[in-house]
C-alpha cells in the first residue's frame, strides 16, 4: 500500500500532458469517433493520472475508481443502455472498461479483460495515445458486433477524452 501511495503522489496531474499531449487527445477523440462508425454503440474514455490521497488511503482500487467515473460521466446514460467506459490509471498503467448494463448482458467481463491486457502491455512500454487507440477500435469492434447500425441515433456521449484531476 505504501509503495502506491508513493507512486501516485510521485505522479501528479499534470503528468498528463506529458503522456497525452493535447495533440494526441485530438487523434485520440478521432479515434473514437471512427470506432464508434457502423454500430449504435458509445465510447468514452477517460484518463486519469494519479489518484488523491483519501482515494489511496481507502484502498480505491481502479475497478472501484472506474466505476465512479463511469456514474460521474453518465455512461450509463444512453438511449439504449449501451455505453461502455475505457477508464485509464495512469500511475498504475491500469486500464478497466466499464460496460453498461445493455451491453454487460451480452458480452462477458472477460472478453473486456483481454483488451485491458493488450493495452496495459502498451501502456508498460510508454506508448499511452497507441493503448488507448487499440482500446477504442477494440471496444468499437465489439461493440459493432452488439449493435449493428441500422439507424444510429445521435452521438449521445463525448468522443473527446476526458482528463480527470
Amino acid at each position: 500500500m505504501i509503495t502506491r501511495i508513493f507512486r501516485h503522489l510521485a505522479f501528479p496531474d499534470w503528468m498528463h500532458r506529458r503522456k497525452l499531449p493535447e495533440a494526441a487527445l485530438a487523434r485520440l477523440q478521432a479515434a473514437v469517433a471512427q470506432a464508434e462508425v457502423g454500430h449504435g454503440g458509445e465510447i468514452r474514455v477517460a484518463v486519469e493520472a494519479s489518484l488523491g490521497f483519501p482515494a489511496l488511503w481507502r484502498g480505491t482500487t481502479a475497478r472501484e475508481r472506474a466505476l465512479e467515473v463511469f456514474s460521474s460521466l453518465r455512461v450509463w446514460d444512453t438511449e439504449e443502455n449501451n455505453g461502455v467506459l475505457l477508464y485509464v490509471l495512469l500511475a498504475d498503467r491500469d486500464v478497466e472498461i466499464v460496460a453498461d448494463r445493455g451491453v454487460a448482458r451480452r458480452l462477458a467481463q472477460e472478453e473486456w479483460e483481454t483488451i485491458c491486457q493488450e493495452m496495459e502491455a502498451l501502456f508498460r512500454a510508454g506508448q499511452h495515445e497507441q493503448a488507448l487507440t487499440l482500446g477504442a477500435q477494440r471496444v468499437g469492434a465489439r461493440l459493432a458486433a452488439l449493435y449493428p447500425d441500422t439507424e444510429k441515433t445521435a452521438n449521445q456521449l463525448p468522443d473527446r477524452p476526458a482528463v480527470l484531476g
